[in-house]
């Protein structure tokens, strides 16, 4: 939107109190200040050095002596600041006319010096108790927390104090003496004297603010917050900050109810709530939502306000998990979610021109008479006024332009209001005739169940706003309980989800706002126990799911490293266990359900559960080493030595893996330690390894991570837990058996110092061997296997014959015999040995298809024997997992891996 003056003819008047080489534009301004806005003209009139410095060296170097004059202590306090606000109005009042500065120059400016004036009337009013500027904070609110300020805004406080840093007098209280100090900074704030007022102080904002006092302590205010504050409370802390007094103090008062402000788990409760506010403003305000005189450019439809709950609702969604869009100025925070893909990039370009044609607007209405004044005037004669300061014509002028700003606005808070409030079918009071005719099968299951849920059965359920929003997504969750593989078991996995949801969950708004979500979910309880039962114990999970790059690959290994390193980097062992295990857990589930929506293919899942698995074992070793250190120190020259085997080590989990760990160490396991209470090298890194598996797998409140099976170690559950790679080098050449060998061949690094545990590694499997007697070995051990663990159903493709073990059994056979394509990776390794001759080109896709069937099934049926007869629903998705036309096909491919498996086996085996 256009604001610019036209060139202008000053009045003679003026013209007589300008000072020369004022520029074009300044001249401009002020002009029509002089005509239109009585405040500006009589500062005019009366500030006639600030306009010498205007005309001299602009309105940065005006503005810098204003605040240069409000900063000068040899000066009494109440009059500079007052004549150092008379200076900032004028001088940032014509830049803004002039359109020398945009508007984050104009609010920055405003903002800046009540920051300098706020924190010198607090130090004053210590000072004249002979105290220094500590113990005593205001946090800013509203405008000015966001450095935001208008022409004549309100400065929103809070003050918060330290009883033990605040000076007292006599028998004074603490608190007595606090509230005194900021009642004295207060006035010399906003009392009016001859010279004027500095800012207007609103400290409503505060705690219960009809009962309390004006300055509480830190800690009952950190109290309040974490356990009693209102959604508005939250929004309002969105644009905190401290800007007088005792800053550091302040800082750290924000940073501890942070999690207050930005949760992980998303709240769509609050987002309501905010909705709620702004509807009921539009419902109050009503006589100011048309165009026209009186309409509220702050409350009004398309209005200030709707622009920044539109950012502020899209920031609480988002924020609690992206601290990059925590910005508290509006148009910072357009800008963010627009970069984030939050919002359209068009959208919040458009809601941001809007933005800034408000807010100058605004300060035309305020800058007129230094009122706070959102409402168009209803006088023809004012708004003919306020249409000049803007460069329109007229009145109408005025109306035409403000329609084209508001617009936009007005439609895209509607859009989001709508879609976070979708419609939804009802389900009667007696679902029986509803159920009989929509989902007949469900009509002698259901009833009960619903009968249960509504009279709030369980925790979740028991407000009437969770009522409600289950109430609004109850008909799409019929529909995927009727669709389920056993719609029975789903309905009762569905009711365990929900009697294990706690108190006050927010899971039932989040399905309604996300309509997507509830499909999900319906997947879930229907077809994959798996993640039912993780949701099942944390609801929050759910939120990842809303993510834009829900659906999208992971990070590769180094990058997923690193982002929890960063997660990592301080706080208690404990805490940082928490956070390994959430950040694992989400991930995993993202995993899961990327596989049930189609978005992600098997084998790539295995290799980002085996990537999520490293990282948490990278970040967890030096976290556990650390604290134990702190008790036996390090011993000199050693470190532990993390080798993965199994699935894990060959990249290829799913999602019942287990982690098959083995521990070794560097250095001379004699070596002591250099703590307080030191230890041999093999006590230690044996104590090291064991407090690592309790890491991992002992749950937490985040729940727990992996199962540890540490049993590949040399000599099994009889050995030590940590070998010294010496140890474990003469072991591997002179002890292992052929089996370990063949486990060895999985092996992997994946924590601590690698190069001499791979060179060991490396020269046990390369060396020559007896064939015959390797093929002897392998036969005894698979029939001892089958003996042991024979296979469970058609469907075992694990154990069958012509399953993953026969062909895993190939290829390790090869791998040791051949000393050739010695790689974790299976897919690697084979793709090796067939370039070699060694294996037949068509394993390599019976692996694939054996290995993604494995990952589903597990998936699927939560590592549980699978069923010779799979329930329909589970059919097509196995057809669709597995690009078979239908589940007659799978079975078809199936058949044929398994065929080209026990080709293999008896090529390899019965060779001569």
């Amino acid at each position: 939107m256009d604001f610019t003056l036209p060139a202008a003819q000053p009045p003679s008047d003026l013209a007589a109190l300008l000072p020369a080489g004022l520029s074009p534009a300044l001249v401009a301004a002020a002009t029509a200040a002089w005509a239109d806005a009585p405040f500006l003209k009589g500062l005019i009139r009366g500030r006639v050095a600030t306009m010498a410095t205007l005309a001299a060296a602009g309105p940065e170097a005006a503005f810098a002596a204003a605040m240069a004059l409000a900063a000068d202590e040899a000066l009494p306090i109440m009059p500079r600041l007052r004549m150092a606000r008379r200076d900032v109005a004028l001088v940032v009042a014509l830049a803004d006319l002039a359109g020398l500065w945009p508007l984050e120059q104009v609010t920055a400016a405003l903002s800046d010096f009540t920051d300098l004036a706020v924190d010198a009337a607090i130090a004053a009013a210590l000072a004249e108790r002979g105290a220094p500027n500590r113990g005593l904070v205001a946090l800013a609110l509203g405008k000015l927390g966001s450095r935001e300020l208008n022409y004549s805004s309100d400065a929103d406080l809070i003050f918060l104090h330290d009883p033990g840093l605040i000076p007292v007098r006599g028998s004074e209280d603490p608190h007595e003496a606090a509230v005194r100090i900021a009642r004295r900074a207060v006035a010399i704030l906003g009392d009016l004297t001859a010279d004027g007022y500095v800012a207007r102080i609103d400290l409503r904002l505060r705690p219960a603010s009809e009962i309390t006092p004006m300055s509480i302590s830190l800690s009952a205010a950190e109290h309040y917050y974490q356990s009693e504050a209102l959604t508005w409370e939250r929004v309002a802390f969105i644009r905190a900050r401290a800007v007088g007094g005792d800053v550091a103090m302040g800082e750290q008062f924000l940073a501890r109810i942070r999690p207050f402000v930005w949760r992980r788990s998303l709240d769509y409760t609050a987002v309501r709530d905010i909705q709620s506010v702004s509807l009921r403003i539009r419902d109050h305000f009503e006589g100011g939502q048309a165009i026209g005189p009186g309409f509220d450019l702050k409350r009004g439809r398309g209005g200030i306000r709707e622009v920044e709950f539109f950012a502020q609702i899209n920031q609480l969604i988002w924020g609690g998990r992206a601290p990059e869009l925590r910005c508290p100025a509006t148009l910072d925070g357009l800008a963010a979610l627009a970069a984030a893909h939050h919002v359209g990039a068009a959208e919040a370009e458009r809601l941001a021109e809007s933005y800034r044609s408000l807010r100058t607007l605004e300060h035309r209405l305020q800058m007129r008479r230094d009122e706070q004044t959102h409402a168009i005037p209803r006088l023809a004669a004012d708004r003919h006024a306020v249409a000049r300061l803007c460069g329109w014509k007229d009145g109408k002028a005025l109306e035409s332009q403000l329609k084209a700003i508001t617009d936009p606005v007005a439609a895209a808070y509607d859009r989001l209001i709508r879609a976070a409030t979708p419609e939804a079918t009802t389900v009667p009071a007696d679902p029986k005739p509803w159920l009989k005719q929509h989902h007949p099968a469900l009509v002698k299951l259901l009833p009960p169940l619903i009968a249960g849920w509504r009279q709030g059965k369980y925790r979740a359920l028991k407000t009437e706003s969770a009522r409600a929003d289950f109430e609004a997504v109850l008909p799409q969750l019929i529909e995927r309980l009727a669709a389920a593989a056993d719609p029975a078991t789903a309905a009762n996995r569905l009711d365990g989800l929900l009697s294990g949801l706690p108190a006050g969950a927010q899971f039932f708004a989040l399905l309604r706002a996300n309509p997507r979500l509830v499909g999900l979910l319906g997947n879930l309880v229907g077809i994959t126990p798996v993640l039912a039962e993780a949701v099942a114990r944390d609801p929050a999970l759910f939120d990842v799911m809303l993510s834009p790059d829900a659906f999208a690959p992971l990070p590769d290994a180094a990058a997923l490293a690193a982002e929890l390193a960063s997660l990592c980097r301080s706080g208690a062992l404990e805490d940082r266990l928490d956070r390994v295990r959430r950040w694992t857990a989400e991930y995993r589930f993202q995993l899961g359900a990327q596989l049930i929506e189609g978005h992600a293919g098997a084998l790539a899942v295995g290799r980002s559960l085996a990537d999520l698995a490293d990282a948490a074992v990278r970040i967890l070793l030096p976290a556990v080493a650390a604290e134990f250190a702190q008790a036996h120190g390090t011993v000199p020259g050693g470190e532990l030595v993390v080798l993965a085997l199994g699935r894990h080590g060959g990249r290829a989990m799913t999602h019942a893996s287990d982690l098959d760990l083995v521990f070794l160490f560097t250095g001379h396991h004699e070596t002591l330690s250099d703590g307080a209470r030191p230890l041999p090298a093999s006590q230690y890194f044996n104590r090291l390894g064991a407090r690592l598996v309790t890491a991992l797998s002992v749950p937490t409140a985040a729940g727990a991570l992996y199962e540890v099976d540490t049993r590949l170690r040399p000599w099994g559950a009889k050995g030590n837990l940590a070998l010294s790679i010496n140890s474990f080098a003469r072991y591997q050449r002179e002890e292992a058996e052929s089996w370990e060998h063949m486990a060895l061949t999985r092996a992997r690094v994946v924590a601590g110092p690698a190069e001499q545990a791979e060179a060991v590694i490396s020269e046990v499997l390369s060396r020559p061997r007896d064939v015959a007697a390797l093929r002897k070995a392998v036969l005894g051990m698979r029939a001892d296997m089958a003996a042991a663990k024979p296979p469970q159903g058609r469907f075992d493709v694990k154990l069958a014959t012509g399953g993953m073990v026969d062909l895993e059994f190939i290829v390790h056979f090869r791998q040791l015999a051949t000393g050739k394509g010695l790689a974790p990776e299976l897919p690697v390794a084979m793709d090796e040995l067939i370039a070699a001759g060694l294996l037949p080109d068509d394993l390599r896709a019976a692996h694939d298809f054996l290995a993604r069937t494995l990952i589903w099934l597990r998936l699927l049926f939560a590592g549980a024997r699978v069923p010779d007869t799979i329930p329909e629903p589970v059919q097509a998705i196995l057809a669709r997992a597995l690009a078979a036309a239908n589940f007659t096909g799978f079975t078809e491919k199936l058949a044929i891996a398994r065929q080209a498996v026990r080709v293999a086996w008896a090529d390899v085996f019965n060779d001569n």
